[in-house]
């Protein structure tokens, strides 16, 4: 049976970079998988992203990547062959440090499968546990797109019967608990 693990990856204390972990604890909190899932709160790994890329078959990371050829919000799935193509642009530590780490990983005798899902940010300035109103239109698409892809694995994806709105998911990662996983 295929290992496989969802990352959410950014920094949610610059509003929009947070959207990756924020759909990332969405999806852990709205949804049950069969064959289970890992849900990793990938926050600003860096090196430590590259044992999950080895010890996985499969891994899909959910992120923001800017790009100058798409407009805010929207949406880009990229295997590790394409993130890898040197045509990304990189303007967050966060997105280099992806690329780095795949790249790394590239050249190791195992590497998981890697997807990566990227919405286009509109701001990764404001120190805020928020998100712009363009990346609000634009997160049911963006939770669809991860779930389509975990699908196409061949995983039974079933939602729970209570929701845990984006709304209480930005108040959990503005006020982390204990209670809480500290967000995640």
């Amino acid at each position: 049976m295929k290992r496989v693990a969802l990352i959410g990856s950014g920094n949610v204390f610059f509003k929009d970079e947070g959207i990756g972990l924020y759909g990332a604890k969405y999806i852990k909190e709205n949804y049950e998988f069969t064959p289970n899932i890992e849900i990793v709160d990938g926050g600003t790994l860096g090196f430590k992203l590259m044992p999950l890329l080895q010890e996985f078959d499969e891994v899909i990371i959910i992120n923001t990547a800017s790009d100058g050829n798409s407009k805010v919000g929207d949406i880009t799935i990229k295997t590790t062959d394409e993130f890898l193509d040197g045509t990304l642009i990189k303007k967050t530590a966060n997105e280099v440090e992806i690329a780095e780490m795949l790249q790394i990983c590239s050249l190791a005798e195992k590497m998981a499968q890697t997807t990566v899902i990227s919405i286009v940010p509109e701001d990764i300035v404001a120190v805020e546990v928020a998100l712009s109103p363009n990346l609000r239109d634009s997160w049911e698409k963006y939770i669809e797109i991860t779930l389509e892809k975990l699908k196409s694995l061949d995983i039974k994806v079933q939602k729970k019967e209570n929701e845990f709105s984006l709304e209480k998911i930005l108040d959990v990662f503005a006020n982390p608990s204990i209670e809480h996983s500290r967000g995640f």
